[in-house]
């Protein structure tokens, strides 16, 4: 086993929606549905808003009735929140895949000694159902979502406890995501942090100044070797 070079285990953990797994079409789907429920069509597009998607439900309402009423609903937001969460939940993993060769980045992290653990901003439960679904939740040694602490990230805590649980330290470990506040809650916890080109932001997120890209997984065990050395 390859650790740091005092001992410690090193530890890469993982976002979820929009790095570990491509979810933006059932999370569009979940949102459309509410919006068809009250009668106002699909006014989002798995393609065009996928990178809505990945910045929650709430994002996606918002957006949903900006361009059907020209401004968000707040209240209505909040109505329609633990109904999007319910259509999303019966419909998980219909679109879903894992982004390529995640699977086997993952594996050969952990063949060559690093722990490895998940970080999202989705929910608990239905991030475990995911990870379950699409068959990877036994190559993670930790999942913290949304809602196991009282904060989420960008607070760092959600992301200490990621790792601490995982049987790393903090200062041996990464962030891979793919958004601002991925790249916010390594700054937050001190850490390295790489961002994928393979989401909607595309090239985009090097202008977020992270520690490494990510433009394939077949190349996370070799940046992480370097990152975390």
């Amino acid at each position: 086993m390859q650790n740091g070079s005092n001992g410690t285990r090193r530890t890469v953990v993982l976002d979820l929606d929009g790095t570990l797994a491509d979810t933006s079409a059932d999370l569009i789907a979940s949102a459309n549905a509410c919006f068809r429920a009250l009668g106002r069509g699909e006014p989002l597009d798995p393609l065009k808003d996928a990178l809505t998607a990945f910045h929650g439900g709430r994002a996606m309402l918002r957006l949903g009735f900006e361009r059907l009423d020209g401004q968000s609903a707040e209240a209505e937001i909040d109505l329609q929140y633990p109904l999007l969460l319910e259509n999303y939940r019966c419909a998980i993993n219909v679109h879903t895949t894992l982004y390529p060769g995640a699977r086997d980045a993952v594996e050969r992290l952990r063949a060559e000694g690093f722990a490895t653990a998940i970080c999202t901003n989705k929910p608990e439960a239905l991030a475990e159902t995911l990870l379950s679904l699409l068959e990877v939740r036994h190559l993670f040694d930790a999942m913290i979502g949304a809602d196991t602490l009282p904060v989420r990230k960008p607070d760092p805590a959600p992301y200490v406890a990621s790792v601490e649980r995982a049987g790393g330290a903090v200062a041996h470990s990464m962030l891979v995501g793919d958004t601002r506040t991925d790249r916010d809650t390594a700054r937050a916890a001190g850490v390295p942090v790489a961002l994928v080109t393979f989401g909607p932001s595309g090239m985009d997120v090097a202008e977020l100044g992270p520690d490494g890209l990510l433009h394939h997984f077949d190349e996370l065990p070799d940046l992480a070797a370097r990152l975390l050395g």
